[in-house]
């Protein structure tokens, strides 16, 4: 301990790191405005931040120790700051939860900064663990999150920012600030080395008090205090500081496998992340390969875990041979750097390892960048896709199979499916269609990639998002695949019938032009407003119009048309007619007049230019790029 003070109960230690922060928070003349916190993996970064942000909340600091802990360490009392946490989400999505939570009004993401720069008083935010941002992995969100995000509010004068941030990126992000603008705190250099710490850590982790099991080593506090001493010395023997994930793992494995261990003998304690691996596979009897075999597909693992079910297949099919009998009874083995996600919410059990560091341990290790083994598990992921029956795989394989194919370089071949295109989660999937060049995407992607930021801006269920990818690949020329859609089974609230890529259309209208017998039917058609000099348009009092068959792929002749003799349907036609339209810029709804209910509702990426819907149920539609036809098939 420092002196008479106890140590932080959740993070021990650490004194040094905290009273910058603290002096930070309490904006001590002299401190810095923004603070990188950063270290190698497993240094204790998050931790520490954890522990810090403990003690600037109001309602967690009732519960801690305030007045036995040093008072160097402890921020005075303020309300809690921002803390929006990046885990999954795009730099864009962080930068709209930050606005949210701080109430600003912008629409625009330069809105956002002009407002902040205008706040009569400064606010604090602090932005945790900044490697876990994006909806996939390998696609650099961290680093667009501080170029795009972090960069900007630290340049905003009234935004007081402490951000953790990787190492590379945390020069980056402070490079080129005005002198005495940033620090960062690395934990891996001399300054903030904390041995205390790390010797509280082992000796935490083995109490009993804290959950450990009653053993020899564990129960006596004499010879417990010797091994959380030699554990801490070995995992601090590569340099300042030591690395408090080493420290946790070498426990855990101790604990996991207490047999015949020996606490005097110190080569079973290891120095670094994989030298933990290593030793704790070796002192099991088993080859250190088979355990790195075993977690490797958590390692390339998306999103919160990997589906308990999904491990062996994935495990064989990257090691080769079966490994399901190995992993059956590999919880000894594997326990100790292995842990349960965050609950699927619909029964499954989610895995994934106890440390990002571990991960990126075992990654290392692959050659190509771990294309190969992103290939196996990209093709054992698509046989577990039930007949190709999108809608029954399990919601890692539809979610996360895209950023697999990705990293395996295979996602254009994947792109071919309107299924996938359908149940995917459209942030994971847009986020993994985004990083591939357009020219390497087939038409039906390139249609996914226009439609994708619709779908995930408005979070649209499953049959909106069949019924917008379906009407989107009949504006493409796609007939095949928006049939291919209606065949997923889904009850889609339309159907499109036609659409056109005219310029300019201002307005529609569903008309009818005059039989040209007694016993004929008028001929249904949609009557299209169009600039004047539009090819093939009727000129019509200053404008033009295009007349275009109602429910026909294919327009109607307008060499023998006579505008003026077009029939639009009276408003006593419309007030009988069973459903109703109404509009705003971006949508449309159709609804029950009876029921008032809303039968169909149509978005778009631009606005609306025109809106008609005849007696009959077909919807016209109108935007700057052309117009369509959606017969709605939602029974009034």
């Amino acid at each position: 301990m420092s002196g008479q003070y106890a140590p932080h109960p959740h993070i021990g230690g650490r004194t040094a790191a905290l009273r910058a922060l603290a002096a930070w928070r309490m904006e001590w003349p002299g401190t810095p405005r923004c603070v990188v916190l950063t270290g190698s993996s497993g240094s204790g970064v998050s931790r520490l931040l954890t522990g810090f942000l403990m003690l600037c909340d109001p309602e967690f600091r009732k519960q801690l120790p305030l007045a036995e802990l040093d008072p160097t360490i402890v921020p005075p009392e303020l309300p809690a700051p921002a803390v929006p946490g990046p885990d999954g989400l795009t730099a864009a999505q962080l930068l709209w939860v930050l606005a949210d939570h701080l109430g600003l009004k912008a629409s625009r993401v330069e809105d956002v900064y002009a407002e902040l720069a205008a706040l009569d008083a400064p606010v604090t935010v602090v932005v945790p663990d900044v490697d876990l941002a994006g909806a996939i992995r390998g696609l650099d969100e961290p680093a667009r999150l501080v170029r795009e995000v972090l960069r900007p509010l630290a340049t905003t004068e009234t935004v007081r920012l402490l951000a953790d941030v990787p190492r590379p990126l945390a020069a980056e992000l402070a490079a080129g600030l005005p002198p005495g603008t940033v620090q960062v705190i690395d934990l891996d250099e001399p300054e903030w080395d904390d041995p205390e710490g790390l010797l509280l850590q082992a000796d935490a982790l083995l109490s009993p008090q804290f959950g450990a099991p009653e053993l020899p080593f564990t129960a006596d506090s004499e010879a417990r205090e010797r091994l959380a001493g030699a554990i801490a010395g070995r995992a601090a023997a590569n340099g300042p500081g030591g690395s408090r994930l080493t420290v946790q793992l070498a426990v855990n494995g101790v604990l996991m496998a207490p047999e015949g261990f020996d606490p005097a003998d110190e080569r079973w304690l290891p120095r670094g992340i994989g030298e933990a691996l290593d030793l704790h596979a070796r002192r099991l009897g088993a080859e250190p390969g088979l355990l790195r075999q075993m977690l490797l597909p958590l390692a390339l693992a998306e999103g919160q875990g990997l589906p308990l079910q999904l491990w062996a297949p994935l495990a064989s099919a990257v090691a080769g041979r079966d490994m399901g009998e190995a992993i059956a009874g590999a919880m000894t083995l594997a326990g100790p750097f292995v842990t349960p996600g965050e609950s699927a919410g619909d029964g499954r059990t989610l895995l994934r390892l106890l440390h990002p560091g571990l991960a990126e341990e075992l990654r290392s290790g692959l050659p190509d960048g771990g294309r190969a083994a992103q290939t196996q598990i990209a093709v054992a992921l698509l046989e577990q896709v039930p007949a190709q029956n999108w809608a029954e795989a399990d919601p890692y394989v539809r979610d996360y199979i895209a950023g697999h194919a990705l990293a395996a370089g295979l996602l254009p071949q994947l792109l071919t499916d309107p299924g996938l295109f359908t149940y995917a989660d459209p942030v994971t999937l847009r986020a993994a269609v985004d990083a591939v060049p357009l020219e390497a995407l087939g038409a039906p992607a390139r249609t996914y990639r226009r439609v994708a930021p619709l779908l995930t801006r408005t979070e649209a269920p499953e049959v909106l998002r069949a019924a917008l990818l379906e009407t989107a690949f009949v504006e493409d020329g796609l007939r095949d695949y928006a049939d291919a859609v209606h065949a997923l089974g889904l009850a889609l609230p339309w159907r499109t019938l036609w659409s056109v890529p005219v310029p300019g259309v201002s307005a529609v209208t569903a008309a009818a032009l005059p039989a040209p017998s007694p016993e004929a039917e008028p001929s249904r058609v949609a009557v299209l407003v169009v600039p004047e000099g539009t090819p093939g348009a009727l000129p019509l009092g200053g404008a033009a119009v295009l007349v275009h068959g109602l429910t026909e792929p294919t327009p109607a002749p307008q060499d023998s048309l006579d505008p003026a003799a077009i029939l639009r349907p009276d408003e006593d036609e419309r007030a009988a007619a069973p459903l109703a339209l109404s509009r705003g810029a971006d949508y449309v709804r159709v609804w029950n007049r009876a029921s008032e209910e809303v039968v169909a509702a149509v978005i778009s990426d631009v606005p609306f230019t025109g809106a008609d819907l005849s007696p009959d149920g077909v919807l016209l539609l109108a935007t700057e790029r052309g117009a369509k036809a959606l017969r709605i098939t939602t029974p009034a």
